[in-house]
């Protein structure tokens, strides 16, 4: 197991490697504290998870997460002493998994990073068995995890593509939230309220082009 953590601050790179190597021995901790050097490191490291903060010395962190996004869907969570609304829609819409403000608990991070490996690092078996799902200009391939908008790729998280899964599995179906939730977060789901499922929808929506005001793929019960 992989982790590359991007961040600026010396004591912080020291207590998360300090925290790993007591609390997770098996982990191999990556650092940087550049932003270019950190999306190079994505690339050529191939962790199993990013730790990402938002205020680097060369770039911010939105504009890595957006860059990542670009070429990988590998699970990243940002690490941020930004804790306004707008940053974290901002940071969750763009493509993060998970969204954690400072000063925060290094073991609580740890604990962060399982739940987030657990719910995007593990392919559920009826996904070999479903058929390829093709409606509205949207394009599902469920055996290969790929979803196409009128022919182009759509960069989805590991977490939005879960939720799409889980809905269209239950094509024509209504989906009660705590399903969705069990779906997705298994264990964790009971941490997770609606408004965080909202967020997550909403993004999904924005990318396969959908509306809450106009949908035509993803409605809600009235």
């Amino acid at each position: 197991m992989k982790v590359l953590l991007i961040e600026d601050s010396p004591e912080i790179i020291n207590g998360v490697s300090l925290t790993f190597r007591l609390r997770w021995p098996e982990a191999a901790l990556i650092a940087t504290d550049n932003g270019a050097k950190g999306i190079d490191m994505v690339e050529t490291e191939s962790p199993d998870i990013v730790i990402l903060d938002i205020n680097l010395p060369d770039m911010t962190g939105f504009d890595v997460l957006e860059k990542v996004r670009s070429f990988s869907d590998v699970p990243i969570i940002i690490l941020t002493v930004r804790g306004d609304e707008v940053d974290e829609l901002r940071g969750l819409e763009t493509g993060a998994d998970d969204y954690i403000t400072k000063p925060f608990s290094p073991a609580n991070l740890l604990t962060r990073v399982k739940a987030v490996l657990r719910r995007t690092g593990t392919r559920q078996p009826e996904e070999e068995e479903l058929p390829e799902l093709i409606a509205g200009g949207i394009v599902i391939n469920f055996s290969t995890r790929e979803v196409y908008r009128n022919d182009e790729r759509l960069h989805l998280t590991p977490t939005e593509y879960k939720i799409l899964f889980c809905l269209a599995r239950n094509e024509g179906r209504i989906v009660p939230q705590d399903n969705i939730k069990q779906h997705v977060w298994g264990s964790e789901a009971r941490y997770i309220d609606g408004s965080t499922l909202k967020r997550y929808i909403y993004q999904l929506r924005a990318k396969l082009g959908d509306s809450a005001e106009c949908p035509r793929m993803l409605f809600n019960e009235r």
